[in-house]
């Protein structure tokens, strides 16, 4: 077992030629920066929502998933992780050919679609009906792939150049795959009263099929709002962590490291945001998750960071 990678949030680890240890961290990034301050709890959330949408959405397309917790004989110790804090953070993952775009996916109008919407009428280069209004649900809802940069911002792109990068048989394929999720998650969510604006999924091949990989209709790769207080025109509060971006927009400050240091009232809203979705959207208590109720940190939030 080998440290392999660190990203904003995940640390990864290899298990052996096939397979990887994902362990989700309680970072949080903004802006493309890291903050110091972790949000406890939110790799278990992650982890949880993952698992649960892996189950919900095993007729769409495989995913990448063998099993939700530490192996069994993983030399935890190795590669300096506490077993304490990887409980109920953990997976173990099929390595996978990864495709080198995102796969995004909008029902509502929002985000930065909105701010090209308002600029060109347009929508990662597609044309919209005139007069739709911010947070208007879509006629249908639209794949809207974009780059993945390896430094920097992504950059929204139209289906057509996602078929330059990725070929038009992978890209309708990932299509396919991304509006099928969505629909059929949009669905389950919404009998939970919330909607789900728009989603990020990651796919790879595996054993020559395209698979589900990485995060799953996550608080932090999807815009979720409660049904009841959305409004055409309005943005509605929301269980990501767009609060968090709020706040720090209304500080000044300027989206370079570092970033401001969050104050405690922050630290435990989101928290608290990252739970209430988890419960809302699986009709389960976060408590019973492993560890949920603990909140255990490890011995450095500074890996990867």
């Amino acid at each position: 077992m080998r440290h392999v990678y660190s990203g904003k949030v995940r640390d990864v680890y290899e298990l052996d030629a096939d397979r990887l240890l994902f362990v989700t961290s309680d970072r949080i990034s903004a802006f493309d920066v890291v903050m110091a301050e972790p949000i406890p709890d939110k790799g278990r959330v992650l982890t949880a929502v993952t698992a649960f949408w892996a189950s919900e959405l095993a007729g769409v397309a495989p995913n990448h998933i063998v099993e939700v917790g530490v192996p069994a004989g993983a030399d935890l110790a190795e590669v300096g992780l506490d077993a304490a804090y990887a409980e109920g953070r953990s997976m173990v993952v099929r390595k996978a050919d990864m495709i080198p775009i995102e796969c995004i996916v909008r029902g509502y109008l929002s985000g930065s679609a909105w701010a090209e919407y308002k600029r060109s009428s347009t929508m990662h280069g597609q044309s919209l009906p005139a007069g739709l209004r911010q947070s208007e649900k879509l006629p249908e809802p639209v794949f809207t792939p974009s780059t993945k940069a390896t430094s920097g911002h992504d950059q929204n792109i139209s289906f057509e150049e996602a078929t330059g990068i990725v070929g038009g048989k992978v890209a309708s394929a990932a299509r396919e795959i991304a509006l099928e999720a969505y629909k059929l998650g949009s669905v389950r969510a919404a009998e939970r009263g919330i909607i789900i604006a728009d989603t990020k999924f990651e796919l790879g091949f595996i054993d020559g099929e395209l698979a589900i990989c990485d995060e799953i209709l996550t608080p932090d790769s999807s815009r979720f709002w409660p049904a009841s207080q959305w409004e055409p025109g309005t943005v509605p509060p929301s269980f990501d962590k767009q609060p968090l971006r709020d706040w720090l927009e209304a500080t000044g400050w300027d989206k370079a490291p570092p970033p401001p240091a969050l104050p405690p009232e922050v630290v435990q809203s989101t928290r608290a945001r990252y739970v209430d979705a988890y419960e809302r959207l699986t009709g389960l208590s976060f408590d019973e998750w492993p560890n949920g109720g603990q909140r255990s940190r490890p011995p450095s939030e500074a890996r990867g960071a």
